[in-house]
């Protein structure tokens, strides 16, 4: 038998029922989804707001760590840059006009007579560019060495007939002169019996370094070795003794033939007329001993320079400026067609060199 049906009124009655529970069914899951979005929201935003934290304190950590390393590799750079400077002795060209206007600023009479100084070597004898040489007492040797070997200048003739190494045991043994322990290395003083074997070290390192460059016959690598060179202080410094040792050794030769009663050049003269130089033993303990040291060449060492090494030392003297000695040649009058150098100079004791 077929079930009994509810009336209709009893269906009209159910289906409200049933809409309202679905409707309590929707409604409440829209709750459970909305509270479990404002859970996960409220998760998710603390997560959100300590991850913009964390990313703003790295990148201004990382900033300023970026800071911090560049001030530190700009340190760095200029210290070694300094350092480098420094330790060159010879540095590079730079515009003459440009480091006569940085040197000289103001208005008092000696920097206007340097501006019309340095004006007239850039007019006039077309010098363009200045080397700046270290300034110590060994700074007109450095001047004259740095030049003779850039240029490949080749040993003078008497040199090329004698080996210079053997020179210090020369004078000793054949000239008597033992009064050569008592020569002083710059700074230093009295050495005693080592005086040969430093002497024969600082002249066999000239010898050398002398052949090699004039061995090279390429500019741009002459220039490139002596930057090297020149900026090895221990080296230079037994250079620099060599060569006052050769100038001592050319004294002494002349003062020898003068006692023979030979024509000696007009500048020895000059030398051994003064009562501090009137014998090599003198000019050694007065002036020789004291360059490097406490004071630099005196003109009439320039001559001797210039003598020994067979060079025509070309020097303006600016404070001269105006005057017949603002060009002065060592020596005056070169026995022969004698490579030249030219030095400027401010003050007859710092040197530079100029470059045409």
């Amino acid at each position: 038998m077929a079930a009994p049906r509810s009336p209709p009124r009893a269906r009209e009655q159910e289906r409200p029922r049933a809409s309202a529970a679905g409707s309590d069914q929707v409604h409440h899951w829209i709750l459970l989804t909305s509270q479990a979005l404002g859970t996960i929201w409220r998760l998710g935003k603390g997560s959100v707001m300590l991850a913009v934290s964390f990313l703003g304190a790295s990148l201004c950590y990382f900033r300023r760590l970026h800071l911090y390393l560049g001030h530190r590799l700009k340190w760095w750079i200029g210290y070694l840059q300094r350092k480098f400077k420094r330790n060159l002795s010879v540095e590079a060209e730079v515009d003459l006009l440009s480091y006569c206007a940085r040197e000289w600023k103001g208005e008092t009479p000696r920097a206007k007579l340097m501006r019309k100084a340095y004006e007239e070597l850039f007019w006039r004898y077309h010098i363009k560019c200045v080397r700046q040489v270290k300034r110590d007492n060994y700074d007109a040797l450095r001047s004259v060495l740095f030049q003779i070997f850039s240029r490949g200048i080749s040993f003078p003739s008497w040199m090329k007939e004698k080996d210079i190494v053997k020179l210090p045991e020369k004078l000793l043994f054949s000239q008597g002169c033992n009064w050569i322990q008592q020569y002083s290395f710059g700074p230093e003083k009295y050495t005693g019996s080592n005086v040969f074997g430093k002497l024969r070290k600082c002249v066999e390192l000239l010898k050398t370094q002398w052949t090699e460059f004039n061995g090279i016959k390429d500019y741009h690598k002459r220039g490139c070795m002596c930057n090297i060179l020149f900026s090895d202080a221990i080296l230079e410094y037994k250079l620099y003794e060599a060569l006052k040792f050769i100038m001592l050794y050319q004294v002494t030769e002349v003062y020898e033939q003068m006692k023979t009663k030979k024509v000696i050049p007009s500048l020895f003269r000059l030398l051994f007329a003064r009562e501090t130089s009137s014998d090599p033993l003198s000019f050694m303990m007065n002036h020789l001993n004291s360059v490097g040291d406490t004071c630099g060449l005196e003109q009439i060492d320039m001559f001797i320079l210039g003598y020994s090494l067979e060079v025509k030392i070309k020097v303006f003297r600016l404070f001269k400026f105006n005057s017949r000695d603002f060009e002065v040649c060592y020596p005056e009058e070169p026995l022969r067609e004698w490579p030249e150098i030219s030095l400027l100079t401010e003050n007859d004791r710092h040197y530079h060199i100029p470059v045409f």
